[in-house]
Order: structure tokens, then sequence, then C-alpha cells
């Protein structure tokens, strides 16, 4: 049966992926507002749900690392695995206003977390921990930075014109937004659904096949976890529509870290153990890659190359886990 799983599972996320890229540019095409802000907010925080539901659960249990590894991995894997896989597929262009605002802000989002979660760096303090002071404080900014982003540049009636003529037409424009609103949030359902689908069965193979809960948790675990925006930014870059794909990546990282960590260390401080500071590091440069590719090749474009690149940096990350 989990063979039958497995593969329901990923049928489930291939017709949820697209139709959720399909309705998210028709809203924003009626809305006026650029394929960006719809996939930096609605899409980029829909997919995250996965996250948000492991680490507010491992957060109550008291299983801090676990909450922290799942946003450090899921983070990581979205950068290096998933835009890396978009720009190989399709290389696409980075807006200026982009590259000033919200790359800089997911550098310092990944950035602020690794201060507020390694006290122990600090002398006299022993034990890495993050606050409900510090909790409280990512939420915060996290509802500023959705409040800038949504009321003051989100609508750009010029920039939406620009990409209705430069962009594929979705085959749901012109339906009722209603309608519209019913199949992006039904497509999200089916697609954390489906993610849950594939990863359960994939774990139960696993073990089958004799694979360690290490192994598993390193790379079937991370991947499974980020699934959900995997499928989606593959399906936005065939369609031609690579800025849902750079939205839905930035905003899920910044939803992870502000947002899923802000609500879960509110609800209960964590502390952390395991997390090794190499995994912040690498999460942080992650994020600094994101802005350096504007400038590297061709600029304020993500080439082929760069994809390739990223790629190689995220398997290189899982041969480490894997032999630490």
């Amino acid at each position: 049966m989990d063979y039958i799983y497995l593969f329901l599972g990923l049928a489930l996320l291939l017709v949820a992926a697209d139709l959720l890229v399909d309705s998210s540019v028709a809203i924003a095409r009626r809305a006026r507002v650029s394929n960006f802000i719809i996939g930096l907010t609605i899409v980029g925080m829909g997919t995250s749900a996965p996250e948000l539901f492991v680490s507010i659960s491992s957060a109550l249990s008291g299983h801090g690392d676990i909450a922290m590894g799942n946003v450090i991995g899921s983070n990581i894997a979205n950068i290096f695995l998933i835009l890396g896989v978009s720009a190989t597929i399709l290389p696409f262009t980075i807006k200026r206003e982009v590259s000033r605002r919200d790359i800089p802000f997911g550098i310092i989002a990944a950035l602020l977390l690794l201060l507020l979660a390694n006290d122990a760096l600090l002398p006299g303090i022993a034990e890495n921990t993050l606050s409900r002071i510090d909790a409280i404080f990512m939420l915060v900014l996290f509802f500023v930075y959705m409040c800038y982003t949504v009321v003051i540049k989100g609508r750009n009636p010029q920039q939406a014109v620009a990409e209705a003529d430069e962009e594929t037409k979705s085959k749901l424009t012109g339906k009722h937004p209603a309608l519209l609103w019913v199949i992006a949030i039904a497509s999200l359902v089916a697609l954390i659904y489906g993610g849950t689908l594939f990863l359960d069965s994939a774990q139960n193979l696993a073990r089958a096949w004799g694979m360690s809960e290490a192994v598993i948790s390193i790379t079937i675990v991370a991947v499974g976890t980020s699934l959900p925006e995997l499928i989606t930014a593959i399906t936005a870059a065939l369609k031609k529509n690579p800025e849902l794909a750079l939205g839905n990546v930035i905003g899920s990282n910044v939803f992870n870290i502000l947002m899923i960590l802000g609500l879960a260390g509110t609800i209960r401080p964590m502390t952390f153990t395991t997390v090794s500071i190499v995994d912040y590091a690498v999460m942080c440069i992650a994020a600094v890659m994101t802005y350096l590719i504007i400038f590297t090749f061709g600029k304020h474009r993500f080439d082929r190359i760069e994809g390739v690149i990223f790629l190689l940096c995220y398997i290189a990350y899982t041969a480490y886990l894997l032999l630490r």
C-alpha cells in the first residue's frame, strides 16, 4: 500500500501545484498586484503549513531542537534545492525592488535567528534558548514586514499590466474571484495533504529498505517537508512564472523564521542542544548567496549555472550531515 500512497501523494502534489499556480496568477492579475507578491504571501505562507504544524507540535512537547532543525533544514532546502532546480529549468530575471527590499530582508531574518538562538556564544550563558520576548519580537517584525509589503508595495497596476503582457495566460483567467480563491485554498490543502501522504509512505518504505532514522530524517524528511514549495516552484518555472517561485521561497523562509518560530516560542520558550552553529551558518550563507547572484554572471538574473551551483551546495551540505 505504501507504493500506492507514494504515487497518489505525488499525483496529488502535481495536480494541486498546477491549480495553485494558475489560480494565484489569475488572482494576481485580477487584483492588479505582481506575481511576486502573491508568491510571497498566499503561496509562500500556505506551502509552509507542514513546517508550521511540525514546529508548533514540537514546541508544545518540549522538543525545541526538532522545531529549530525543521525550520533551518527547510530554509536551506528552499534556497539551495528549490531555487536551484527552478533556475536550472528556467533562468529568470530578479527585479530591482526585490533585490533591494525582499532578498535583504530574508538575510536579516536569517542573521537575526543566528543571533537570538545562540545565547551560549555569549560569556556566562550555558545554553541556547529562544525566549518569549525574542519570539514576540520576531512576530512583530513579521507583521510589520508583511503590512509594508502588501499594503504599501503590493498594489502596482503598471507592473501587473506589464506582467499580463509578458507572461503565459492562466487557464483560470476570467473566472469569478470567489471561485479563484476557493480553488487556491483547496489547492493549498491538497498540496499539504499530498506532501504528507508522500512523506509518510516514503518514510515507511525507507524503514523497510533498512535505512536508519538519522538518514531518513536528514534526507527524506528534510526534502519531504519542502515538497509543497518544490513542486510549486517547478510548476511555476515550467509555466514561465519564475517570480512566483522566487516569491514562494522568500516568503516561505521569512514565514518559517519569524512567524513559525515566533509563534512556537511565544507559546513555549525553547531550548536547543543539538542544532549546530554550522547549520545556522549554512542557512545564512544560503540567504546571502541569493543576494550575490544579482551581481554574478548575468546581473539581476538567476542563471542556469548559478542554479547548478546551488544544487551542488545542497548535495555537499547533505553529505556533510550524513558524515557528521
